[in-house]
Protein backbone atom coordinates (compact mmCIF):
# COMPACT_ATOMS: atom_id res chain seq x y z
CA UNK A 1 0.00 0.00 0.00
CA UNK A 2 1.40 3.39 -0.96
CA UNK A 3 1.77 6.18 1.53
CA UNK A 4 -0.72 8.31 -0.40
CA UNK A 5 -3.28 5.50 -0.44
CA UNK A 6 -2.79 4.90 3.27
CA UNK A 7 -3.42 8.54 4.08
CA UNK A 8 -6.57 8.54 2.02
CA UNK A 9 -7.83 5.34 3.58
CA UNK A 10 -7.22 6.60 7.10
CA UNK A 11 -9.21 9.78 6.63
CA UNK A 12 -11.29 10.69 9.64
CA UNK A 13 -12.73 13.77 11.32
CA UNK A 14 -9.82 15.56 12.95
CA UNK A 15 -11.79 17.49 15.57
CA UNK A 16 -13.70 16.15 18.55
CA UNK A 17 -16.44 18.61 17.61
CA UNK A 18 -16.73 17.00 14.16
CA UNK A 19 -16.42 13.39 15.30
CA UNK A 20 -19.15 13.75 17.93
CA UNK A 21 -21.28 16.35 16.16
CA UNK A 22 -24.46 14.27 16.40
CA UNK A 23 -23.97 14.00 20.17
CA UNK A 24 -23.32 17.76 20.55
CA UNK A 25 -26.40 18.58 18.46
CA UNK A 26 -28.52 16.34 20.69
CA UNK A 27 -27.10 17.85 23.89
CA UNK A 28 -27.70 21.40 22.65
CA UNK A 29 -31.27 20.61 21.63
CA UNK A 30 -32.04 19.09 25.02
CA UNK A 31 -30.20 21.94 26.76
CA UNK A 32 -32.10 24.53 24.74
CA UNK A 33 -35.46 22.91 25.53
CA UNK A 34 -34.65 22.75 29.25
CA UNK A 35 -33.42 26.36 29.19
CA UNK A 36 -36.69 27.42 27.56
CA UNK A 37 -38.64 25.69 30.32
CA UNK A 38 -36.55 27.10 33.17
CA UNK A 39 -36.04 30.60 31.73
CA UNK A 40 -38.97 31.10 29.32
CA UNK A 41 -38.19 34.77 28.65
CA UNK A 42 -34.56 34.16 27.71
CA UNK A 43 -35.03 33.70 23.95
CA UNK A 44 -37.67 36.43 23.81
CA UNK A 45 -35.20 38.85 25.35
CA UNK A 46 -32.53 37.89 22.84
CA UNK A 47 -34.97 38.09 19.94
CA UNK A 48 -35.89 41.62 21.02
CA UNK A 49 -32.25 42.61 20.43
CA UNK A 50 -33.01 43.21 16.77
CA UNK A 51 -32.92 45.86 14.10
CA UNK A 52 -36.51 47.01 13.64
CA UNK A 53 -37.96 48.47 10.44
CA UNK A 54 -41.53 49.77 10.40
CA UNK A 55 -42.16 48.12 13.76
CA UNK A 56 -41.02 44.69 12.59
CA UNK A 57 -37.80 42.96 13.75
CA UNK A 58 -35.67 42.36 10.65
CA UNK A 59 -32.23 41.27 11.92
CA UNK A 60 -31.65 39.46 15.21
CA UNK A 61 -28.27 40.76 16.33
CA UNK A 62 -27.25 37.75 18.52
CA UNK A 63 -28.22 35.28 15.81
CA UNK A 64 -26.47 37.37 13.14
CA UNK A 65 -23.24 37.29 15.16
CA UNK A 66 -23.44 33.52 15.71
CA UNK A 67 -24.18 32.82 12.06
CA UNK A 68 -21.34 35.01 10.81
CA UNK A 69 -18.92 32.90 12.85
CA UNK A 70 -20.50 29.77 11.33
CA UNK A 71 -19.78 30.97 7.82
CA UNK A 72 -16.45 32.80 8.00
CA UNK A 73 -14.22 29.78 8.79
CA UNK A 74 -15.66 27.97 5.77
CA UNK A 75 -15.32 30.90 3.38
CA UNK A 76 -11.74 31.73 4.37
CA UNK A 77 -10.63 28.21 3.38
CA UNK A 78 -11.76 28.65 -0.23
CA UNK A 79 -9.13 29.47 -2.84
CA UNK A 80 -11.28 31.19 -5.44
CA UNK A 81 -8.49 31.08 -7.99
CA UNK A 82 -9.38 27.39 -8.32
CA UNK A 83 -12.79 28.26 -9.74
CA UNK A 84 -11.28 28.98 -13.15
CA UNK A 85 -10.10 25.36 -13.28
CA UNK A 86 -13.66 24.07 -13.01
CA UNK A 87 -13.91 23.83 -16.78
CA UNK A 88 -11.56 20.86 -16.70
CA UNK A 89 -14.18 18.98 -14.65
CA UNK A 90 -17.10 19.89 -16.89
CA UNK A 91 -19.43 16.92 -16.35
CA UNK A 92 -19.39 16.73 -12.52
CA UNK A 93 -19.67 20.51 -12.22
CA UNK A 94 -22.63 20.65 -14.61
CA UNK A 95 -24.36 17.72 -12.89
CA UNK A 96 -23.90 19.27 -9.45
CA UNK A 97 -25.28 22.64 -10.53
CA UNK A 98 -28.22 21.04 -12.36
CA UNK A 99 -29.26 18.94 -9.35
CA UNK A 100 -28.74 21.76 -6.85
CA UNK A 101 -30.63 24.47 -8.70
CA UNK A 102 -32.92 22.85 -11.31
CA UNK A 103 -34.20 19.81 -9.40
CA UNK A 104 -33.62 19.95 -5.64
CA UNK A 105 -35.65 23.11 -4.81
CA UNK A 106 -38.72 21.81 -6.62
CA UNK A 107 -38.61 18.25 -5.25
CA UNK A 108 -38.29 19.74 -1.75
CA UNK A 109 -41.34 21.91 -2.34
CA UNK A 110 -43.34 18.98 -3.70
CA UNK A 111 -42.38 16.47 -0.99
CA UNK A 112 -42.87 18.97 1.86
CA UNK A 113 -46.26 20.07 0.51
CA UNK A 114 -47.41 16.47 0.12
CA UNK A 115 -46.45 15.43 3.64
CA UNK A 116 -47.05 18.61 5.65
CA UNK A 117 -50.05 19.93 3.71
CA UNK A 118 -51.80 16.62 2.95
CA UNK A 119 -50.60 13.45 4.70
CA UNK A 120 -49.73 15.06 8.06
CA UNK A 121 -52.24 17.91 7.85
CA UNK A 122 -54.60 16.46 10.47
CA UNK A 123 -51.73 15.60 12.81
CA UNK A 124 -50.25 19.11 12.67
CA UNK A 125 -53.72 20.59 13.19
CA UNK A 126 -56.09 22.18 10.65
CA UNK A 127 -56.58 25.16 12.97
CA UNK A 128 -52.95 25.43 14.15
CA UNK A 129 -51.41 28.80 13.27
CA UNK A 130 -48.03 30.48 13.55
CA UNK A 131 -47.02 34.11 13.99
CA UNK A 132 -44.32 35.28 11.58
CA UNK A 133 -42.81 38.62 10.71
CA UNK A 134 -44.55 40.86 8.22
CA UNK A 135 -42.43 41.14 5.04
CA UNK A 136 -39.88 43.90 5.29
CA UNK A 137 -41.14 47.09 3.65
CA UNK A 138 -44.87 46.32 4.02
CA UNK A 139 -47.01 48.44 6.33
CA UNK A 140 -50.27 46.48 6.51
CA UNK A 141 -53.14 47.34 8.87
CA UNK A 142 -54.38 44.86 11.46
CA UNK A 143 -56.90 42.53 9.85
CA UNK A 144 -55.41 42.81 6.36
CA UNK A 145 -55.03 39.56 4.40
CA UNK A 146 -51.64 38.76 2.88
CA UNK A 147 -51.10 35.46 1.09
CA UNK A 148 -52.45 32.66 3.28
CA UNK A 149 -52.33 34.79 6.44
CA UNK A 150 -53.76 37.84 8.10
CA UNK A 151 -52.21 40.67 10.10
CA UNK A 152 -52.71 40.52 13.88
CA UNK A 153 -51.34 42.46 16.83
CA UNK A 154 -49.17 40.37 19.17
CA UNK A 155 -47.67 42.03 22.26
CA UNK A 156 -47.90 45.39 20.56
CA UNK A 157 -46.13 44.23 17.36
CA UNK A 158 -47.91 43.58 14.07
CA UNK A 159 -47.35 39.98 12.93
CA UNK A 160 -48.70 37.78 10.17
CA UNK A 161 -50.78 34.80 11.32
CA UNK A 162 -50.46 31.89 8.88
CA UNK A 163 -51.34 28.16 8.98
CA UNK A 164 -48.68 26.32 10.96
CA UNK A 165 -48.02 23.74 8.25
CA UNK A 166 -47.23 26.53 5.79
CA UNK A 167 -44.69 27.92 8.22
CA UNK A 168 -43.01 24.51 8.37
CA UNK A 169 -43.17 24.42 4.55
CA UNK A 170 -41.31 27.74 4.40
CA UNK A 171 -38.45 26.31 6.44
CA UNK A 172 -38.26 23.26 4.17
CA UNK A 173 -38.19 25.51 1.10
CA UNK A 174 -35.30 27.52 2.53
CA UNK A 175 -33.39 24.29 3.18
CA UNK A 176 -34.10 23.00 -0.32
CA UNK A 177 -32.71 26.07 -2.06
CA UNK A 178 -29.51 26.16 -0.01
CA UNK A 179 -26.86 23.73 -1.31
CA UNK A 180 -24.27 22.93 1.29
CA UNK A 181 -20.99 24.85 1.22
CA UNK A 182 -19.81 23.99 4.71
CA UNK A 183 -20.13 20.49 6.17
CA UNK A 184 -20.01 19.00 2.66
CA UNK A 185 -16.25 19.54 2.85
CA UNK A 186 -16.27 17.03 5.71
CA UNK A 187 -18.59 14.57 3.92
CA UNK A 188 -16.48 14.69 0.74
CA UNK A 189 -13.31 14.16 2.76
CA UNK A 190 -14.69 11.17 4.67
CA UNK A 191 -16.00 9.54 1.49
CA UNK A 192 -12.48 9.74 0.00
CA UNK A 193 -13.77 11.88 -2.83
CA UNK A 194 -12.03 14.45 -5.00
CA UNK A 195 -11.28 17.24 -2.53
CA UNK A 196 -10.34 19.67 -5.30
CA UNK A 197 -13.72 19.19 -6.99
CA UNK A 198 -15.52 19.64 -3.67
CA UNK A 199 -13.70 22.91 -3.02
CA UNK A 200 -14.46 24.13 -6.54
CA UNK A 201 -18.16 23.34 -6.11
CA UNK A 202 -18.21 25.06 -2.70
CA UNK A 203 -16.85 28.20 -4.35
CA UNK A 204 -19.22 28.01 -7.33
CA UNK A 205 -22.27 27.31 -5.14
CA UNK A 206 -21.35 30.20 -2.85
CA UNK A 207 -21.23 32.56 -5.82
CA UNK A 208 -24.38 31.09 -7.41
CA UNK A 209 -26.30 31.56 -4.17
CA UNK A 210 -25.77 35.30 -4.42
CA UNK A 211 -28.04 35.25 -7.48
CA UNK A 212 -30.37 32.24 -7.33
CA UNK A 213 -31.10 31.94 -3.61
CA UNK A 214 -33.28 35.03 -3.49
CA UNK A 215 -34.95 34.35 -6.86
CA UNK A 216 -35.88 30.72 -6.11
CA UNK A 217 -36.78 31.51 -2.51
CA UNK A 218 -39.11 34.30 -3.52
CA UNK A 219 -40.72 32.21 -6.27
CA UNK A 220 -41.37 29.08 -4.18
CA UNK A 221 -42.53 31.02 -1.12
CA UNK A 222 -44.95 32.87 -3.39
CA UNK A 223 -46.27 29.64 -4.90
CA UNK A 224 -46.85 28.37 -1.36
CA UNK A 225 -48.89 31.51 -0.58
CA UNK A 226 -46.33 32.56 1.99
CA UNK A 227 -45.07 36.10 2.51
CA UNK A 228 -42.34 36.93 0.00
CA UNK A 229 -40.03 39.43 1.71
CA UNK A 230 -37.80 40.26 -1.26
CA UNK A 231 -35.91 43.01 0.57
CA UNK A 232 -35.25 40.73 3.53
CA UNK A 233 -34.18 37.90 1.23
CA UNK A 234 -31.63 40.16 -0.39
CA UNK A 235 -30.55 41.44 3.00
CA UNK A 236 -30.11 37.88 4.31
CA UNK A 237 -27.99 36.96 1.28
CA UNK A 238 -25.86 40.04 1.88
CA UNK A 239 -25.45 39.43 5.61
CA UNK A 240 -25.11 35.65 5.68
CA UNK A 241 -23.47 34.83 2.34
CA UNK A 242 -21.88 37.91 0.78
CA UNK A 243 -20.41 39.36 3.99
CA UNK A 244 -18.55 36.20 5.15
CA UNK A 245 -17.67 35.41 1.51
CA UNK A 246 -16.05 38.80 0.92
CA UNK A 247 -14.52 38.91 4.41
CA UNK A 248 -13.09 35.42 4.02
CA UNK A 249 -11.67 36.14 0.57
CA UNK A 250 -10.04 39.45 1.53
CA UNK A 251 -8.68 38.21 4.85
CA UNK A 252 -7.28 35.10 3.18
CA UNK A 253 -5.38 37.22 0.65
CA UNK A 254 -4.12 39.59 3.37
CA UNK A 255 -3.04 36.87 5.82
CA UNK A 256 -1.19 34.84 3.17
CA UNK A 257 0.54 38.00 1.94
CA UNK A 258 1.63 39.01 5.45
CA UNK A 259 2.28 35.66 7.18
CA UNK A 260 2.73 33.25 4.26
CA UNK A 261 0.68 30.28 3.04
CA UNK A 262 2.33 27.80 5.41
CA UNK A 263 1.37 29.82 8.51
CA UNK A 264 -2.14 30.33 7.14
CA UNK A 265 -2.77 26.63 6.51
CA UNK A 266 -0.93 25.17 9.51
CA UNK A 267 -1.69 27.76 12.21
CA UNK A 268 -4.59 30.04 11.32
CA UNK A 269 -6.95 27.41 9.89
CA UNK A 270 -6.19 25.13 12.82
CA UNK A 271 -7.40 27.83 15.23
CA UNK A 272 -10.64 28.19 13.27
CA UNK A 273 -11.45 24.46 13.21
CA UNK A 274 -14.02 24.44 16.06
CA UNK A 275 -15.43 27.94 15.49
CA UNK A 276 -18.11 27.02 12.93
CA UNK A 277 -19.52 24.17 14.99
CA UNK A 278 -19.41 26.11 18.29
CA UNK A 279 -21.37 28.91 16.62
CA UNK A 280 -23.85 26.40 15.19
CA UNK A 281 -24.37 24.74 18.57
CA UNK A 282 -24.86 28.12 20.25
CA UNK A 283 -27.53 28.97 17.68
CA UNK A 284 -29.27 25.64 18.33
CA UNK A 285 -29.46 26.37 22.05
CA UNK A 286 -31.08 29.73 21.30
CA UNK A 287 -33.55 28.33 18.80
CA UNK A 288 -34.66 25.37 20.90
CA UNK A 289 -34.86 27.42 24.09
CA UNK A 290 -37.77 29.26 22.52
CA UNK A 291 -39.33 26.13 20.98
CA UNK A 292 -39.14 24.08 24.18
CA UNK A 293 -42.77 24.63 25.08
CA UNK A 294 -43.96 23.73 21.58
CA UNK A 295 -41.97 20.49 21.58
CA UNK A 296 -43.20 19.50 25.03
CA UNK A 297 -46.81 20.14 23.98
CA UNK A 298 -46.41 18.34 20.66
CA UNK A 299 -43.38 16.02 20.69
CA UNK A 300 -44.29 14.59 17.29
CA UNK A 301 -43.68 17.97 15.63
CA UNK A 302 -40.06 17.06 14.97
CA UNK A 303 -41.12 13.77 13.36
CA UNK A 304 -43.64 15.40 10.99
CA UNK A 305 -40.95 17.75 9.70
CA UNK A 306 -38.12 15.21 9.69
CA UNK A 307 -39.85 12.64 7.45
CA UNK A 308 -40.10 14.81 4.28
CA UNK A 309 -36.59 16.18 4.88
CA UNK A 310 -35.21 12.65 5.21
CA UNK A 311 -36.96 11.46 2.04
CA UNK A 312 -35.75 14.51 0.12
CA UNK A 313 -32.15 13.83 1.19
CA UNK A 314 -32.29 10.18 0.10
CA UNK A 315 -34.01 11.06 -3.20
CA UNK A 316 -31.50 13.72 -4.22
CA UNK A 317 -28.53 11.60 -3.17
CA UNK A 318 -29.83 8.61 -5.14
CA UNK A 319 -30.51 10.76 -8.19
CA UNK A 320 -27.04 12.30 -8.14
CA UNK A 321 -25.21 9.05 -7.42
CA UNK A 322 -27.11 7.07 -10.09
CA UNK A 323 -26.72 9.81 -12.70
CA UNK A 324 -22.99 10.03 -11.98
CA UNK A 325 -22.78 6.27 -12.60
CA UNK A 326 -24.69 6.60 -15.88
CA UNK A 327 -22.35 9.41 -16.95
CA UNK A 328 -19.35 7.16 -16.16
CA UNK A 329 -17.91 9.57 -13.61
CA UNK A 330 -15.12 8.14 -11.45
CA UNK A 331 -16.01 7.42 -7.82
CA UNK A 332 -13.89 10.33 -6.56
CA UNK A 333 -16.16 12.71 -8.51
CA UNK A 334 -19.43 10.80 -8.10
CA UNK A 335 -19.35 10.81 -4.29
CA UNK A 336 -18.97 14.62 -3.88
CA UNK A 337 -21.60 15.27 -6.57
CA UNK A 338 -24.17 13.14 -4.73
CA UNK A 339 -23.25 14.39 -1.25
CA UNK A 340 -23.29 18.07 -2.23
CA UNK A 341 -26.76 17.67 -3.67
CA UNK A 342 -28.07 15.73 -0.68
CA UNK A 343 -26.77 18.05 2.03
CA UNK A 344 -28.17 21.48 2.86
CA UNK A 345 -26.60 24.76 3.83
CA UNK A 346 -28.48 24.77 7.12
CA UNK A 347 -26.51 27.75 8.44
CA UNK A 348 -27.93 30.03 5.75
CA UNK A 349 -31.38 28.39 5.99
CA UNK A 350 -31.49 28.98 9.76
CA UNK A 351 -30.29 32.54 9.32
CA UNK A 352 -32.78 33.33 6.55
CA UNK A 353 -35.77 31.75 8.29
CA UNK A 354 -34.93 33.60 11.50
CA UNK A 355 -34.56 36.89 9.66
CA UNK A 356 -37.64 36.48 7.46
CA UNK A 357 -40.09 34.80 9.83
CA UNK A 358 -38.69 35.18 13.35
CA UNK A 359 -36.75 33.16 15.90
CA UNK A 360 -39.97 31.68 17.29
CA UNK A 361 -41.49 30.73 13.92
CA UNK A 362 -42.28 27.24 12.65
CA UNK A 363 -40.04 28.00 9.68
CA UNK A 364 -37.04 28.45 11.98
CA UNK A 365 -37.93 25.20 13.76
CA UNK A 366 -38.09 23.34 10.42
CA UNK A 367 -34.58 24.49 9.49
CA UNK A 368 -33.29 23.36 12.88
CA UNK A 369 -34.85 19.93 12.31
CA UNK A 370 -32.79 19.94 9.13
CA UNK A 371 -29.67 20.22 11.28
CA UNK A 372 -30.92 17.46 13.57
CA UNK A 373 -31.24 14.87 10.79
CA UNK A 374 -28.45 16.14 8.52
CA UNK A 375 -25.49 14.78 10.47
CA UNK A 376 -26.62 11.17 11.07
CA UNK A 377 -28.17 10.84 7.59
CA UNK A 378 -25.09 12.22 5.81
CA UNK A 379 -22.80 9.96 7.82
CA UNK A 380 -24.99 7.04 6.72
CA UNK A 381 -24.68 8.13 3.07
CA UNK A 382 -20.89 8.50 3.41
CA UNK A 383 -20.72 4.88 4.57
CA UNK A 384 -22.94 3.85 1.65
CA UNK A 385 -20.56 5.58 -0.76
CA UNK A 386 -17.56 3.80 0.72
CA UNK A 387 -19.27 0.42 0.45
CA UNK A 388 -20.29 0.94 -3.17
CA UNK A 389 -17.18 2.65 -4.56
CA UNK A 390 -16.17 -0.59 -6.26
CA UNK A 391 -19.01 -0.09 -8.76
CA UNK A 392 -17.30 3.03 -10.14
CA UNK A 393 -14.09 3.58 -12.05
CA UNK A 394 -11.17 5.28 -10.34
CA UNK A 395 -9.91 8.82 -10.99
CA UNK A 396 -6.76 8.80 -13.10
Amino acid sequence: MTKKHSLVKDRQMSSVFERLLTLWVGICIIGGILLGKMVPDFAKTLDSMSIFVNGAPVVSIPIAICLFFMMYPIMVKIDFSEVIKAGKSGKPVFLTLFINWAIKPFTMYGIATLFLGVLFYQFIGPDATDLVKIPFGLDLPVGAVHGAGSVVLSEGVKMLEIPLWRSYLAGCILLGIAPCTAMVLVWGYLSRGNDSLTLIMVAINSLTMLVLYGILGGFLLGVGRLPVPWQALLLSISVYVALPLVTGCLSRIWIIRVKGRAWFEEKFLHLLTPVTIIALLTTLVLLFSFKGEVIFNNPLTILWIAIPLFLQTILIFGLGYATAKIMNLPYEDAAPVALIGASNHFEVAIATSTMLFGLSSGAALATVVGVLIEVPVMLMLVKFCLRTQGHFSKLN
